[in-house]
């Protein structure tokens, strides 16, 4: 109880100080604008009783500030509204006391000088307070306190809610109900909570109603230095070796966790080592070479230890070490070196494609890089070409070969000079690339002839005699140089143009050397000679003949047939070319000549080198010409040859569009057609004439033909009368020969022949004293009269196939076949009828004395021709009417 009495007198004594020792006034009232602007002096705070230390001044309000002198000023525009505006002001001596001031804002005129300022309900506790991080307690702590406005006319109790009462971290601060005494209860973490807001509330003890409004209340956590600042990001760089002084190598950089802006949080960085290369700006982290003498044969890399530290480097700071790697890049600082000052090798003559040496070389730069990878290169020595070096990509060697062979009789040693560079430029160096001398060394072997030169070239003109001697290809022995006992030989030719002499080399021609000919490439012709010694040892070498042009040929037309189109009444041209296989001064330019046969018809324009223009000169129809052209070369030789020319109209551009029959068959053509249509007009109507003619009806007893009913009866024909021998009725080879005979002694013979083939077939007829032949399919004809033959005509003969034929052909042969049936029609009709088919009778009705006649169109079997000697009524009826026909002019 003692305890409790004891704190509450210390609270007491306390809070009567708090009031008591105030060095500023409580209150400031002022009359402002509605409108405040930037730069306003509102009032001044008297600080005259605070002492000579140094003063904190702040405004709880951001639109204001306080100068040191406590002047209250606007900083941001504001407007006052017409209950006024209130803020307070925060006085914070050197030891950490504070006082306050309330401030209140009227607009002008409206709170007299006397009036008296009624605190806001908001108003009713001090302002923001802070607590230090880390506190050791004891706990709980007492912090502040907060009382109500409403405490002096009612009695109230406090309550707190929000972060660190009700919310995590719950339970960081109470409350003393009764009085308002704000407590902590354990240690905070700045860099966790840096601030608190909760919300305190007045209730009416007895009521239990809020007596103000809820205040927020804000409790800031001073910050204590106790993070250490931490390096973050990469710290692997890289930079070139032997770069300049001051080279950026890269960057550091590093963060600390205290709060911003403060000493707590200002660092600096140091380098613990490597400071002889390296640098690193203390501020930005920046690390730079110090030299300019980096090597990075020397060291590939350099690890260096960087500490960062706060309170701006100060001993009492806290600090971290890191550590940064920086690589060297390389550069090509150093040529290939070779590890011998002379290089040797030995090689047989004759060899080719042989590695002869290996030559090593030293390179310090980066393996596997262009700084490194050595190119070799022969520099004297090699001017025959006869040596090639390359690079070993394993070993980085030089690679020495023989390419061509050498020669002992020639030369017995070798000297090379080798050059070995990189792929890379030297860049940093003062050095150049090194070059070695080598010796190759020629062993002697027993060689083949040789050719007094490899390729002999030889020019020869064309078409030469057989057997001439166009020149002589020998070889010699190496070691004796001498050409005794070789024997040459043709080793390869394209043909069989020229002879080789084996005894003497001599070269000569076997056949003619054309220079036109598929085996002559650019004007060459190329053999291989062999040469044997007595040793079997052999050499070979090309001979090359150059092959001279002579005016052997003729320039002659490319193309031959030409199709010249008409183009809407205007003449078209044809483009002729000519080609001469003779070369310059042999061929072009071309003389172009129109021949003298229809050289009035065309003519020749635009000429060139090697081609002309041919053209109409007059309107020319169509069909086919033959145009005759003189073509010589520059030299005058040349001959005339024939172009054909089909002039016609096209569909399109040398495309003959399908002609018609009057452009085809031209003039005569078209009357031959006329006249073939004007004969077929006259036998159409002969044709009808000869349809519409009837044969007259006889009245015959019925005593003549019993049973007839009167009419003639359709029949067929009869067969030959007395005139006719019966050797013309039996023809060999025919078929069958059938009579038949009636009562009353009528005669009717039909013999049907079918020729070997069995392809045509004929009829005789035999009427009074005449037969008629009738041959249909074969297209023959024969009459024979009483008196001998009348006519024949022969048709078979003469037919042809019409699908084979074009349709001029046609009209021509309809045109003979007309011509020759027409002289046909042309004879009396009296001894004939009037066309040339079977033509059957229709029925006339009844009462023929003579009976039917149809029945002569089944004839019996072959019977003896006495029956002519007694002809009965049905051969006189039948007589009877032909003869009246006849008379009559019938058709």
């Amino acid at each position: 109880m003692f305890r409790v009495s004891v704190f509450c007198h210390v609270l007491f004594l306390s809070l009567m100080c708090y009031c008591g020792e105030s060095c500023v006034q409580k209150h400031i009232q002022a009359q402002v604008p509605e409108m405040l602007e930037p730069g306003y002096v509102v009032s001044q705070v008297n600080l005259d009783g605070c002492g000579v230390g140094p003063l904190g001044l702040t405004s709880s309000d951001p639109a204001f500030t306080v100068q040191m002198d406590g002047t209250i000023q606007v900083v941001l525009i504001t407007t006052v509204p017409g209950d006024g505006k209130t803020f307070w002001i925060t006085v914070q001596n050197s030891k950490g006391h504070r006082w306050f001031v309330d401030v209140s804002l009227s607009p002008t005129g409206q709170v007299s000088n006397n009036a008296v300022l009624k605190r806001s309900k908001r108003r009713w506790s001090p302002p923001p307070f802070s607590i230090r991080e880390n506190d050791r307690g004891p706990f709980p702590k007492e912090m502040e306190m907060i009382a109500s406005d409403s405490s002096a006319n009612y009695s109230v109790y406090y309550v707190i809610k929000g972060p660190g009462v009700t919310d995590n971290p719950v339970g960081l601060f109470s409350v003393v109900a009764q009085n308002g005494l704000l407590k902590v209860h354990s240690t905070i973490d700045r860099e966790q909570y840096p601030k608190f807001v909760f919300t305190a509330y007045a209730y009416n003890t007895y009521t239990k109603q809020e007596t103000d409004a809820p205040l927020p209340v804000t409790v800031l956590i001073e910050d204590e230095n106790d993070n250490p600042p931490q390096f973050s990001g990469p710290m692997d760089f890289a930079v070139q070796e032997q770069c300049p002084m001051g080279t950026v190598v890269g960057q550091v950089n590093a963060s600390d966790k205290d709060e911003p802006n403060t000493l707590h949080t200002k660092i600096k960085y140091t380098l613990l080592n490597g400071t002889n290369l390296f640098r690193i700006d203390p501020y930005s982290g920046v690390i730079s070479a110090s030299t300019n003498t980096l090597d990075r044969e020397t060291a590939e890399k350099y690890i260096l230890a960087v500490q960062c530290r706060d309170m701006d480097g100060a001993s009492n700071g806290l600090f971290s070490t890191g550590k940064a790697v920086v690589s060297l890049n390389d550069i090509n600082d150093n040529p290939p070196t070779f590890t011998q000052a002379v290089y040797k090798g030995q090689v047989t003559e004759n060899k080719a494609d042989v590695l002869v040496l290996r030559i090593p070389v030293n390179d310090k730069d980066l393996k596997n890089t262009p700084n490194w990878k050595a190119v070799y290169e022969i520099t004297k020595g090699n001017e025959s070409g006869n040596f090639l070096i390359k690079t070993d990509p394993a070993t980085n060697e030089g690679l020495l070969y023989v390419t061509k062979p050498l020669d002992y009789e020639k030369q017995q040693i070798v000297n090379l000079e080798v050059m070995a560079r990189n792929e890379a430029p030297l860049v940093g160096s003062s050095s150049t690339w090194q070059k070695v001398p080598v010796e190759i060394n020629v062993d002697n072997v027993d060689e083949g002839p040789e050719f007094s030169v490899p390729i002999l070239q030889l020019k020869v003109k064309e078409n030469v005699p057989n057997g001439t001697l166009i020149g002589t290809y020998t070889a010699t022995d190496p070691e004796t140089k001498s050409s005794k006992d070789i024997k040459y030989y043709k080793l390869t030719e394209r043909d069989t143009w020229i002879n080789v002499i084996d005894s003497t080399g001599e070269l000569k021609t076997a056949m003619t050397i054309d220079r036109e000919s598929p085996l002559v490439y650019n004007n060459t012709y190329n053999i291989t000679v062999k040469a044997v010694d007595k040793s079997q040892k052999t050499g070979t070498g090309t001979v090359l003949i150059l092959i001279e042009d002579v005016n052997d040929n003729m320039p002659i037309i490319n193309k031959s047939d030409h199709v010249l189109c008409n183009k809407d009444g205007r003449r078209g041209s044809i483009l002729i070319e000519a080609k001469d296989l003779d070369q310059k001064p042999y061929s072009a330019p071309f003389n172009f000549k129109l021949g003298s046969v229809n050289a009035e018809q065309w003519r020749l324009k635009s000429a060139t080198d090697t081609s002309v223009m041919l053209e109409p000169a007059v309107d020319l129809p169509n069909g086919m010409y033959q145009v005759p052209i003189q073509v010589k070369d520059l030299q005058d030789f040349g001959e005339e040859q024939t172009v054909s020319v089909r002039v016609c109209d096209c569909t399109m551009e040398g495309v003959c569009a399908p002609q018609r029959f009057s452009t085809t068959l031209g003039v005569w053509g078209v009357l031959a057609m006329l006249l073939g249509l004007l004969l077929l007009l006259l036998l159409c109507l002969l044709c009808i004439l000869a349809c519409s003619t009837k044969g007259e009806k006889l009245a015959l007893t019925d005593d003549d033909v019993p049973g007839s009913g009167g009419m003639l009866l359709k029949s067929n024909f009869e067969a030959p009368g007395e005139e006719v021998k019966e050797a013309l009725l039996m023809m060999p080879g025919s078929g069958a020969d059938i009579v038949d005979s009636y009562k009353g002694g009528a005669l009717l013979d039909q013999q049907t022949m079918l020729s070997s083939s069995g392809a045509n077939f004929g009829q005789k007829q035999t009427f009074g004293g005449s037969m008629y032949h009738n041959n249909m399919q074969g297209f023959m004809n024969t009459n024979t009269l009483s008196s001998g033959q009348y006519n024949t005509g022969i048709y078979g003969n003469s037919y042809k196939k019409y699908s084979t034929m074009s349709t001029m052909d046609g009209w021509r042969e309809n045109g003979l076949q007309l011509d020759k049936k027409l002289v046909y029609f042309r004879e009396d009709a009296d001894a004939r009828f009037a066309d040339d088919i079977l033509r059957p009778y229709g029925y006339e009705g009844m009462g023929s004395p003579a009976g039917s006649v149809g029945c002569c169109s089944t004839l019996g079997e072959q019977e003896s021709l006495d029956f002519l000697d007694s002809l009965g009524p049905k051969f006189k009826t039948l007589a009877d009417v032909c003869t009246s026909k006849s008379q009559r002019g019938g058709h």
